[in-house]
């Protein structure tokens, strides 16, 4: 059995949780790790899952791959202890790997892994394939409500309310680097897409405040020597608006194929 820690207990994480104490094939939820153990506790008592709450330092000796749920700013503390000891780590704040490649070396000195699943994007395979080639560039744009952006760092430094929006206000263009700095909690969608592709320095995005719009919606345009191609998908937000309901299922499909007798997808 694979042990799995989960590391964060917000809405992705519960849901993992869950979905782990039913049972997935040859994996096995071994520890949660979260700031709120009391608040923890209550809820896994409710739900009727028993599982060790433990610190994040404790995570190597529980488990073989620790899934990031967790704010952005600590993804630090979850990756470097358990890539030290060789292990794997789920990584959903994407954005937040992007400032931090040593992670990366952490990783292939100790013979660990860093894992970023497909999260709220389609088309990885294909921007992956294409990078074996030539890809000449990726764009992308996404369309959320302006709930779902508003408190975002850049917002907040340039002063831009998203009260009271009513018709769509395009609120960044720029590179996947510097949207991941300026929306953290907002595009690890984009800082994801540019490491399966061409980076987040040649990666664009163009950011919309949409109150026409009821789910978090991205277009991507990709050219390349291999192919040319257009993917788009609406996510429907989940309790938390800056998070797709489809981000957790993602996960639960990377979990899956880790053991699994049968692979489909690069």
């Amino acid at each position: 059995m694979k042990r799995i820690a989960i590391a964060g207990l917000g809405e992705i994480g519960r849901t993992l949780v869950r979905k782990l104490a039913q049972g997935l094939p040859g994996l096995s939820l071994a520890a949660i790790a979260t700031r709120d153990r009391e608040k923890a506790k209550a809820w896994l008592d409710r739900e009727g899952i028993t599982c060790a709450l433990v610190s994040l330092d404790e995570l190597p000796a529980r488990a073989d791959l620790v899934v990031e749920c967790a704010p952005a700013d600590i993804l630090d503390q979850i990756c470097r202890p358990m890539l030290r000891a060789g292990k794997q780590v789920m990584v959903l704040s994407a954005s937040a790997l992007l400032p931090r490649p040593d992670l990366i070396e952490l990783a292939k000195a100790h013979g660990g892994q860093i894992i970023v699943p497909t999260g709220a994007l389609i088309g990885f395979d294909a921007v992956s394939a294409a990078a074996e080639g030539t890809i000449h560039s990726v764009q992308m744009v996404t369309r959320k409500p302006p709930g779902g952006l508003a408190g975002a760092p850049y917002l907040v430094a340039n002063g831009i309310s998203m009260e009271g929006v009513k018709s769509a206000l395009c609120v960044f263009k720029g590179s996947a680097r510097d949207a991941a700095a300026a929306f953290p909690a907002n595009v690890n969608v984009v800082a994801a897409l540019s490491l399966a592709g061409i980076g987040p320095d040649r990666t664009t995005i163009e950011i919309w405040a949409d109150p026409a719009v009821t789910r978090n919606c991205h277009q991507i345009r990709v050219d390349a020597d291999s192919a040319s191609f257009t993917m788009s998908i609406e996510n429907v937000p989940s309790e938390n608006p800056k998070t797709g309901r489809i981000t957790a299922l993602s996960v639960i499909a990377a979990l899956r194929k880790l053991t699994s007798p049968l692979q489909v997808g690069t």
